[in-house]
């Protein structure tokens, strides 16, 4: 079967050849064979199920962040989900699972609504933060989260699953598990004054810019968090802050960021992240396990 000339009959709107690092917070990451952006998810269940039944593997990018692509890119179609539907109905909002957090902040916020003041400065999507129960300061998008439309990719179905469905976790979910593509949303929220929920999102924010680094290309906290002691303390008591490798290096502020000062390679940040780990189990006996995705081949 001839790939490119059957998705494009199907999709005209595919691109081919298409560098995925303009479209992660890492700044980084070689070419997919193909690319489309979908708004909605009528389209984006066409898509999924196309690829699907044609063998062309795919996968579903949102924000960008907690992601690392490999130099060589993608060999399939990477789907790129925008800004899309977002309705409110009292304290729930019904949204599409591409729209970043800081929209739904935002429309939240305008109504007087509570719940996401946590995310500020987080530059990911609900579909995203659902994946990996994104969450700081001791809060989670679990927190809100009332009931998420999949797609189940193997079967064909769309299935709502409640809070407790979606098995959340430490940083995961049902969905970093099974087959699913999460197609929606149903957040719901608490009333409050718009003053106080601006205060304690500034707030967050602040503490935010105090710990973690800003200013420099990044995908987020690099390792998950062991259940006593954080990724980042066990990297900095390695002694690596500020360890680098070509163009990209342990952040100074926050060990379990990497910076990219512009010209990282994927390779460069793959190279890093092993020597992170076999310093930290030689001295600690831990392995540390990473929170970010890796995308693509690292190995050849």
């Amino acid at each position: 079967m001839d790939e490119r000339k059957d998705i494009r009959n199907f999709f005209p709107s595919v691109r081919e050849n298409v560098n995925l690092a303009e479209y992660t917070t890492f700044k980084i990451g070689g070419p997919a064979d193909y690319f489309i952006e979908i708004k909605n998810k009528e389209r984006l269940i066409k898509v999924v199920l196309w690829a699907r039944d044609n063998n062309l593997p795919f996968f579903i990018l949102s924000g960008g962040s907690n992601l690392l692509i490999s130099d060589r890119g993608y060999r399939g179609l990477v789907i790129k989900l925008g800004k899309g539907e977002a309705n409110f109905r009292e304290d729930k909002i019904f949204c599409f699972g591409g729209n970043l957090l800081s929209e739904i902040f935002s429309l939240s916020f305008e109504k007087g609504l509570s719940g996401l003041e946590w995310s500020a400065g987080i530059p990911g999507s609900i579909g995203g933060a659902v994946f990996g129960n994104a969450g700081a300061f001791g809060f989670s998008i679990e927190d809100i989260v009332l009931e998420i439309e999949a797609l189940d990719i193997q079967k064909g179905e769309i299935k709502k699953l409640n809070n407790k469905d979606c098995l959340f976790g430490y940083r995961s979910s049902i969905f970093k598990e099974n087959n699913f593509v999460i197609l929606s949303a149903t957040l719901i929220f608490k009333k409050k004054n718009r003053k106080e929920i601006e205060e304690k999102r500034n707030e967050f924010l602040k503490e935010r810019k105090k710990k973690q680094p800003f200013g420099f290309y990044s995908a987020g906290s690099i390792f998950k968090n062991k259940k006593d002691v954080s990724a980042g303390s066990l990297i900095d008591k390695c002694g690596l802050k500020g360890k680098r490798v070509g163009d990209v290096f342990v952040s100074e502020k926050h060990a379990n960021f990497i910076s990219n000062l512009g010209k990282g390679k994927g390779k460069e940040v793959f190279k890093l992240i092993r020597i992170i780990k076999e310093k930290v189990k030689k001295r600690f006996e831990i392995d540390l396990e990473e929170e970010i995705i890796l995308l693509g081949d690292f190995m050849s």
